[in-house]
C-alpha cells in the first residue's frame, strides 16, 4: 500500500510534459545559436567578406555593425564588450553584424605571394553589400583602430546609411614622411608581431607585459593567416588622409573613445578638434591603454548606452541599475573616481528622471 502511494506521488510530482520539454530544448538551441552567431560569406564587388550575425534580423532599428583592428578579428576585438552583462540590455534590442576584414577571420587561408590586398577605400566600399545582404537600411558603426578608419570612410561616402558612429582609437591622418621613415626602421628592427602589438597597446602595457599583451602576442605570432595580417597592416599604413574638417565631417552623431595611455591618444584628440562639436562626444578613459573595450568594458558600456539613448533608441526606464544609480550629473568633464567639473550638464540621475541629451550636445568625458 505504501509502495503504491509512493509510486502515485512520484507520478503526480513529475508528469511527462512533452510539449514543455521540446519548447525548452528549442529555447536552449536558439540561445546557443545566438551566442555563437550565424556566419556568412558575403560576395561584394571587391571580394568576399566573412560576417557574423547575432540576434534576429529585424530591420525596425539600425543594426550595430562592428569592424575590428589589425591583429584582431571580430571575436578577439569585440566579444568581451558585447558579452558584458550590462551590455545585454542593448544587445537584446539590436542585431549585431560583426565584419571581418578580408582574410582576417580566425582560420582564414593565407593569401598567395603577390596577392594585391584591397586598399582602405576598397574595404569601405565592400560594406554596402553587407547591408544589402541582410536587408538593413542603416547601421550604428562601432570601429576600433583600423576598423574605426574603415567605418569613417564608409560613413563619409554613405551618410544616409549611418545613424551613429563609435570610433575607438581613430587616427584620421595619413602617414607623414617622418612616420613613414620610422615605420620603415621599425619593420627592420622589430618583428611583425611586435609592430602590431605596439599599435594595439600602450608602452606602459608593453613594458609591464600584461597578461592581455602576452595572450595577444602568442595568438598573433602563431596565427595561420599572419601573412594576411601583414597585408592588412601595410594597407593601413598606406592610408590616405580622411580630410575631416568642421565643415566637412560626419552627418551623424559620433562618439570618439580613447584611453589616456593609448598609442593614438594624441590622434584622437586632434580628430576631436576637427569635428562638429554639436554632434560629437569625446570619451577619454583614465588609466586605460590601447584596447579599452577589452580592459574597461563597464565604462565603455555605460557611455555607449547614453549614446544610444541620446539617439532615441533606449528609454530612460531601460537603463540598467549601473546608470540609474547615478544621482550625480554626467557633465562635460566627468571622472568616475569622483572628481568632476561641471561645465555642461548632459543627463540627470534617477532623481531627476530626465532623458540624457540628444547627440546635438557636446560630451567630453574623462572617466
Amino acid at each position: 500500500m505504501t509502495t503504491e502511494m509512493q509510486e502515485i506521488a512520484i507520478t503526480e510530482e513529475k508528469p511527462l510534459l512533452t510539449g514543455q520539454t521540446e519548447a525548452k530544448d528549442a529555447e536552449v538551441a536558439a540561445r546557443i545559436l545566438l551566442d555563437q552567431g550565424q556566419e556568412h560569406s558575403i560576395e561584394t564587388p571587391h571580394g568576399v567578406l566573412h560576417v557574423t550575425l547575432h540576434g534576429t534580423r529585424t530591420t525596425r532599428r539600425p543594426a550595430i555593425l562592428t569592424f575590428h583592428d589589425v591583429g584582431l578579428d571580430n571575436k578577439s576585438c569585440f566579444s568581451p564588450l558585447f558579452k558584458f552583462e550590462e551590455m545585454q540590455e542593448i544587445v537584446k534590442n539590436f542585431t549585431l553584424i560583426h565584419v571581418d576584414a578580408p582574410g582576417q577571420e580566425a582560420g582564414a587561408a593565407a593569401y598567395p605571394t603577390g596577392y594585391q590586398y584591397p586598399s582602405m577605400d576598397t574595404i569601405a566600399e565592400m560594406i554596402p553589400s553587407v547591408l544589402q545582404f541582410f536587408n538593413f537600411r542603416t547601421v550604428i558603426g562601432v570601429g576600433v583602430g583600423v576598423g574605426a578608419f574603415v567605418l569613417s570612410k564608409f560613413a563619409l561616402a554613405n551618410p544616409d546609411s549611418v545613424e551613429g558612429l563609435v570610433l575607438v582609437n581613430i587616427d584620421t591622418n595619413a602617414r607623414g614622411w617622418i612616420d613613414w621613415a620610422a615605420q620603415k626602421l621599425t619593420s627592420v628592427t622589430s618583428s611583425l608581431t611586435e609592430q602590431i602589438l605596439s599599435h594595439l597597446f600602450s608602452q606602459e602595457e608593453l613594458s609591464s607585459n600584461t597578461e592581455l599583451v602576452q595572450s595577444h602576442r602568442e595568438r598573433i605570432s602563431k596565427a595561420s593567416n599572419l601573412v594576411n595580417m601583414e597585408l592588412f597592416w601595410k594597407t593601413y599604413n598606406s592610408r590616405r588622409d580622411l580630410n575631416i574638417e568642421r565643415n566637412n565631417s560626419f552627418k551623424c552623431p559620433v562618439m570618439l573613445v580613447v584611453g589616456d595611455q593609448a598609442p593614438y591618444e594624441e590622434a584622437a584628440v586632434e580628430c576631436n578638434s576637427k569635428m562638429d562639436p554639436t554632434t560629437t562626444s569625446f570619451l577619454k578613459m583614465a588609466d586605460a591603454g590601447g584596447l579599452p573595450q577589452l580592459t574597461q568594458p563597464a565604462k565603455l558600456t555605460e557611455a555607449f548606452k547614453y549614446f544610444i539613448q541620446g539617439m532615441g533608441y533606449m528609454a530612460s526606464s531601460c537603463m540598467t541599475r549601473l546608470s540609474r544609480s547615478r544621482t550625480t550629473s554626467l557633465s562635460s568633464s566627468y571622472s568616475m573616481d569622483g572628481s568632476r567639473s561641471r561645465s555642461r550638464t548632459l543627463s540627470q540621475g534617477s532623481q531627476g528622471g530626465q532623458m540624457p541629451p540628444s547627440p546635438s550636445q557636446t560630451m567630453e568625458v574623462s572617466c
